[in-house]
């Protein structure tokens, strides 16, 4: 099959995922994406998708996204999606998608070994999650791992952690995707991939947010980060060929 038929249907199980536990598209739409399609432009297309889906995500949560969490995370995702930016463009595919597969499997075996615990750090470590989570989304984007884990320490409740994510993620995926859009990164090629996945990756989230008062989220989420330990160790594989 072409991308212009795999690619939709990746972006429909990420939406999936995405409206279901309130992330995680990125790491599953990209150890995918990067199977069919050159590193650069997998990104370039998973971070205009990424917009879409956190946009719906956030306007669902409205009411309790907070600008006293979300703004550290912001300022420290400006320079980081510049350092980013730069590290996709200049830095060889095989380097990001091996950075890419250990970031994907480290972060699946960090949720599915270590016991949740809450630090209530200061809000200033925000500024740091929000540099490496805009470096990652510029540069593969799937930045998650680093504000899941601050907001998990954080001890947020569950809907301010979702909206305070999908708030953030937007604006992160906001940055990255005009840093690609300046720097050539994203091609005539990549916008037609991002238009044939516009109704897959909604239709995802929507049937992924209906479904999730009908799944164990726990459960779900384990099964999930198994499966992304076994993406990760393939493109750490796939990285070295």
């Amino acid at each position: 099959m072409t991308p212009f038929i795999l690619v939709p249907l990746i972006f429909l199980s990420a939406g999936f995922l995405q409206g279901l536990t309130g992330f995680g598209s990125a790491l599953i739409a990209m150890p995918l994406l990067a199977m069919i399609l050159d590193i650069k432009t997998a990104v370039a297309v998973c971070t205009l998708c990424g917009v879409t889906i956190n946009l719906k995500m956030a306007m669902n949560l409205r009411s309790n996204l907070d600008r006293k969490k979300i703004l550290p995370l912001i300022i420290g995702s400006i320079p980081g999606a510049i350092f980013g930016t730069v590290v996709l463009k200049e830095m060889d595919a095989h380097l990001i998608t091996l950075f890419l597969g250990a970031l994907v499997a480290g972060y699946a075996l960090y949720s599915l070994l270590m016991k949740p615990i809450v630090l209530k750090l200061n809000p200033a470590w925000g500024l740091l999650s929000g540099f490496l989570t805009g470096s990652i989304t510029a540069a593969v984007s799937a930045g998650g791992p680093p504000t899941i884990i601050y907001a998990t320490l954080m001890g947020w409740k569950k809907d301010d952690f979702k909206a305070t994510l999908s708030g953030f993620f937007l604006a992160a995926a906001s940055m990255a995707a005009a840093g690609h859009l300046i720097s050539g990164l994203t091609t005539l090629y990549v916008f037609k991939l991002f238009l044939v996945s516009l109704i897959p990756v909604q239709l995802g989230v929507f049937l992924g947010h209906t479904l999730s008062g009908k799944v164990t989220e726990g459960l779900y989420k384990k099964m999930v980060m198994i499966l992304l330990v076994f993406m990760g160790i393939m493109l750490i594989f796939y990285s070295t060929r």
